[in-house]
């Protein structure tokens, strides 16, 4: 098996790494920083907004279970891509959508599906997310890795 690697950038990264963690062919994901130009930020430095990270999803994926197409349309549903720097009350660069490529393919396949959504007439303001090129990928912290995972498992029902 053939495992590829796919970056969306769509708000705070711990609700876009679940959703994607339930799409069948996914067999594994984490949480991190791309797109800006610090080495190793931290959290910390990244909400300052002066690193130009997005927080990132890496989608770690099996081609013959689950297309990049069909992670772009995953992408779509996750997050209002109209609204630039900022998902819901998150407000800043690293909230910002973004679809980082890894080669060309994904390039055309982002391009045209953004296209496509634009035409839609789903959004009445213009879809603002980035299509670049994927940089480094920086891990976030520990504690923010499969986040709400962590959060169910610390509270337990009461009996």
């Amino acid at each position: 098996m053939s495992l590829k690697r796919a970056y969306f950038a769509a708000g705070c990264f711990w609700g876009v790494e679940e959703a994607f963690r339930e799409v069948p062919g996914v067999v594994d994901t984490a949480v991190g920083y791309m797109g800006g130009t610090a080495d190793h930020p931290t959290y910390g430095q990244v909400c300052t907004g002066k690193t130009g990270h997005a927080e990132t999803v890496e989608v770690v994926y099996d081609p013959g279970q689950v297309t990049y197409a069909d992670l772009l349309r995953r992408f779509w549903t996750l997050h209002d891509p109209t609204t630039p720097d900022r998902q819901g009350p998150d407000v800043g660069t690293q909230y910002r959508s973004a679809v980082f490529f890894t080669d060309e393919e994904e390039r055309a396949l982002a391009l045209a599906e953004k296209e496509k959504l634009e035409k839609s007439g789903r959004f009445r303001r213009p879809v603002v997310t980035e299509i670049a090129p994927a940089g480094r990928f920086w891990r976030a912290e520990e504690y923010h890795q499969r986040y709400f995972e962590k959060m169910r498992r610390r509270v337990r029902p009461v009996r």
